[in-house]
């Protein structure tokens, strides 16, 4: 096996946590309709907006309306709202800093501009990474493995000399068919015993 010279992290879940039923909550607050039934309703918007093509405004009006509401949230609001249930990872973070300057750091994120937008000030170590490889920027959310060859592209590692960790496996199997080493992400503890395996001890 290569050594390990990049590791790709996503950003849900491996160094910010998204605690969905908050948000579902919250809009249904907002709206009044049921959060089961706004998750339902959501679940529709994933792929537009990690794409980027429900942006803005428009994205604004379509979770307005998915959470029962016959106004749509100002802006403000609803950039309060829909970042809400965004906490760091505060135990893997200083895991992450060890990382720095042992081997490159990438991000890979299905993401949106506005919670990108809130994220990012938080976590100024991403402002070390060798890329930050966005859904939303690009027109491209995993598991495309178009997402997957434009990182490594942008890292200019081979797929084997990379390491990828998600929290979805489906995603990671995408990686794992380009030939990254790409595991599961469930814990921080669990995380350092991942590392360990790549060669990569704390």
């Amino acid at each position: 096996m290569p050594g390990i010279e990049l590791v790709f992290l996503d950003l849900g879940n491996v160094l910010a946590f998204h605690d969905d039923d908050v948000l579902f909550r919250r809009l249904s607050g907002y709206g009044g309709d049921p959060p089961e039934v706004i998750r339902e309703r959501l679940s529709a918007l994933w792929d537009p907006l990690n794409r980027g093509t429900l942006a803005g405004d428009q994205l604004r009006r379509a979770v307005s309306q998915a959470s029962g509401a016959t106004t749509v949230m100002d802006a403000e609001t609803f950039f309060e709202v829909w970042t809400c249930y965004f906490r760091l990872h505060q135990e893997v973070l200083p895991m992450v800093e060890t990382l720095l300057g042992r081997v490159q750091l990438a991000l890979i994120s299905n993401t949106n501009e506005i919670q990108w937008r809130f994220l990012q000030p938080q976590l100024p170590l991403l402002e070390r990474f060798s890329a930050l490889v966005l859904s939303h920027e690009l027109g491209l959310a995993k598991p495309d493995p178009e997402l997957f060859r434009t990182a490594l592209r942008r890292v200019g590692r081979p797929a084997a000399a990379c390491a990828f960790f998600d929290d979805i496996p489906a995603f990671v199997d995408a990686a794992r068919a380009l030939g990254i080493q790409a595991e599961v992400f469930t814990t921080a503890a669990n995380f350092r015993v991942q590392l360990a395996r790549l060669g990569l001890a704390l």
